[in-house]
């Protein structure tokens, strides 16, 4: 997505970037900066080396079992094919920044090191339990491979997982733009008690059917009923409608219709972001030029671009309402 500003003066937008303080300069190889390079260089070495057989030649000696770890089943794909899935990931961010930038609510990044990680646990667990069984047979089911493949994937997780705080390769997260977190990532919404329900007044209906039975059954008598011609009933009263028209009372019915969310122009301090439903960064808002508020969901605008594209601002605060 791209990141379009608001800025009506150019001028002052050019001041603004010209004051703002200079970042160290990344060098790397080629699009590609140093941990990207040695990430790379480690799965390479590790998807070569899993071609080989992982069994050991006195376990292949003796017919119990032999071929790759992509030969065995399903374990490929917590093995190699995550961290290879990963790497692919890191490298199609350089070629294009604006293509995939999440794996469900979890960044490349992130997503690489829970895929080396992983690998890295799988290959402990197998290389553990290749250890037992030598201490208890003597023999040793896995060969050199799984060893191989143990250290590379540390070192993807050193990579990955610890190279925030390890120079040189630090310079790869120091500077990165802010963007607003996945909806996932974000903090978890507050759970308000369900309303307490109305007790149910059964007995007082009850009361109320009982007695209006005995009226209705035993208030008049049959022997009661007056002659036709005491009532004043004539053969003219059969023939009239109970109800002609023109004889009720009119009802105001006047409502007042619900009070729509009102559009307001709103000035940002500085310059913020504003996302989609994904939370992708789509254009930004700034102090030199007014935004159009749609609506005010509290914490959230919804704000309204030139071009007619229409996004979430989640930090509202200090925002002047025009």
């Amino acid at each position: 997505m791209t990141d379009d500003r608001l800025d009506e003066n150019p001028e002052i937008g050019e001041s603004v970037e010209e004051t703002a303080p200079q970042e160290r300069p990344q060098y790397g190889v080629g699009p590609f900066s140093v941990r990207e390079v040695a990430l790379v260089g480690v799965w390479l070495v590790a998807f070569v080396v899993s071609f080989f057989s992982i069994a050991s030649e006195q376990a292949m000696s003796q017919l119990l079992f032999g071929g790759s770890v992509w030969s065995n089943g399903l374990d490929w794909i917590l093995t190699i094919g995550a961290p290879t899935v990963a790497v692919f990931l890191i490298i199609l961010r350089r070629f294009s920044p604006d293509g995939i930038r999440r794996v469900g609510s979890l960044g490349v990044d992130q997503f690489a090191s829970v895929a080396f990680s992983v690998s890295a646990v799988v290959w402990l667990t197998v290389l553990w339990r290749d250890i037992a069984v030598a201490i208890q047979t003597g023999l040793w089911i896995y060969g050199w491979v799984v060893w191989v493949e143990l250290v590379l994937m540390l070192a993807g997780v050193v990579l990955t997982v610890a190279a925030p705080f390890i120079p040189p390769f630090s310079e790869d997260f120091t500077g990165r733009r802010e963007i607003v977190a996945h909806r996932n990532a974000r903090p978890i919404r507050a759970v308000s008690p369900r309303p307490a329900r109305p007790p149910r007044e059964a007995a007082a209906d009850a009361d109320t059917d009982t007695a209006a039975f005995a009226t209705g059954a035993y208030a008049q008598s049959d022997y009661a009923q007056p002659a036709s011609t005491e009532s004043g009933y004539t053969e003219q009263d059969a023939w009239a409608p109970a109800q002609t028209r023109d004889t009720f009372e009119p009802v105001d019915a006047e409502t007042e219709p619900p009070s729509a969310a009102k559009a307001f122009w709103a000035l940002t301090p500085e310059e913020r972001d504003v996302v989609d439903e994904r939370g992708v960064p789509i254009f930004r808002v700034g102090p030199t030029a007014w935004a159009l508020v749609l609506e005010d969901r509290g914490e959230v605008f919804v704000v309204r671009n030139e071009d007619g594209r229409v996004g979430y601002l989640h930090d509202v605060s200090g925002v002047t309402r025009g």
